[in-house]
């Protein structure tokens, strides 16, 4: 038993227990046999029934069990049993933070995440770590699919294989495979692979973790172009600049690498996107006011690995006043207030800036060819409509899009 006569000496030792009490060294066993108050999850108090001393079961309620700790552990020998390592994602840093580090005694074990590399006998070196306990982390683990070929991941019963699976799918991740290990270090411990179609689909008993592999060195996406397909977005009901208009559209704008270009009413976050490739060395904001909207161009931004891009959460015309200046505005709507927001945009627009601006709305027409001439601009206009093929029994008929009006505003100031 530790000597706690001077109680600024007195420390609370945190013992990683590793996958299982077979993990232990003596000198751990040791240390639990001497403990005053044993601290712990009900399966791992469970492993010590005959031990002597006090025994408290970790809840979800951490200020008291740190509330506990720190009223004890000075005139006490206070042992806490943690899972696997227990600073990784563990108790250890909650309870460091508690008392200062002066105070705490850290016993590292093997880890659920160094088990699950052994298992499946990878290197692990490189890998990308994310944790799903009690966290909304899909960008997180969005982000870390698409960077890294080989993602270990923590879940939770909530956040488990078959909604990682879920998300991958939801996101286009389809040339990966998840590695489900379940109960590991266990008589029921069991390893398996699946393809996220797979995976979806099943039931995993807990505890469990995930490593996440690509299938191909390629990447997970299909890689970013001009025009894609509309269903490589996240959108509202439909509320995305179709992949034809997107195209046009962005030839109208001119942009050069270094370009900034604001995305006014961005919706889903297509134009600013794929606007990505053509300004590799600028600057990107896209401006939204609808919060569900917002997340969509978070999730796309994510899902397509770009990096230059801004979001910002806006009703227009306010939010323009800190933004960098730009060499490019794009308007993908506007309503009502177009022309306000025509007039307020374009104050900011630097010498020789285009303003290009969608509409299927013939009101909006003319408010934003008088707007810009009132203005200053020079302006062109084109009408596209676009017809898409639709199969049928022993042929093909063609399907009518709204025709959309693309108008170019060049400002000669």
């Amino acid at each position: 038993m530790t000597d706690l006569s001077s109680p600024d000496s007195a420390k609370v030792i945190v013992i990683g227990m590793g996958l299982s009490p077979n993990d232990l060294t003596a000198r751990h066993l040791d240390i639990i046999r001497g403990a005053d108050i044993l601290i712990g999850g009900k399966r791992h108090l469970a492993c010590f029934k005959d031990h002597s001393g006090i025994q408290k079961a970790i809840t979800r309620d951490i200020p008291e069990l740190t509330d506990f700790i720190g009223r004890h552990y000075k005139t006490h020998q206070v042992v806490v049993l943690a899972s696997g390592d227990p600073l990784l994602f563990g108790i250890g840093s909650t309870i460091i933070n508690a008392l200062g580090p002066d105070h705490v005694e850290i016993h590292p074990n093997i880890s659920s995440v160094a088990a699950a590399f052994a298992r499946i006998k990878e290197p692990w070196q490189d890998a990308r770590l994310i944790s799903l306990h009690g966290k909304q982390s899909e960008n997180g683990l969005l982000t870390a699919a698409t960077e890294s070929p080989l993602v270990a991941v923590l879940t939770d019963p909530i956040r488990n294989p078959a909604w990682i699976a879920a998300l991958l799918l939801r996101h286009q991740f389809h040339r990966i495979n998840l590695c489900v290990l379940e109960q590991l270090g266990t008589p029921s411990e069991k390893v398996s692979w699946h393809s996220p179609e797979e995976a979806a689909e099943k039931t995993f008993s807990e505890p469990n973790i995930v490593v996440l592999k690509r299938t191909s060195v390629t990447q997970t996406l299909p890689g970013l172009h001009l025009g894609m397909p509309d269903d490589a977005y996240d959108h509202e009901n439909g509320l995305i600049t179709k992949a034809e208009i997107r195209a046009i559209s962005l030839a109208k704008l001119k942009l050069l690498p270094h370009h900034v270009l604001w995305d006014l009413g961005a919706g889903s976050g297509s134009i600013g996107i794929e606007a990505s490739l053509l300004a590799p060395l600028g600057r990107i904001v896209a401006i939204e006011k609808h919060p569900q909207r917002i997340r969509n161009i978070e999730c796309n931004q994510l899902r397509h690995g770009v990096r230059n891009m801004e979001i910002r959460q806006a009703i227009l015309p306010d939010g323009l006043q800190d933004l960098p200046a730009p060499d490019r505005i794009f308007i993908g709507g506007g309503g009502r207030k177009l022309e306000t927001i025509i007039r307020s945009a374009a104050g900011y627009l630097k010498p020789g800036g285009i303003l290009v601006l969608n509409t299927v709305l013939m009101d909006n027409l003319t408010v934003a060819l008088t707007t810009l001439k009132e203005l200053g601009f020079s302006t062109e206009t084109v009408q596209i409509q676009v017809s898409r093929g639709k199969d049928m029994p022993w042929s093909q008929r063609f399907e009518a899009q709204n025709p959309v009006w693309i108008i170019t505003g060049i400002i000669q100031r």
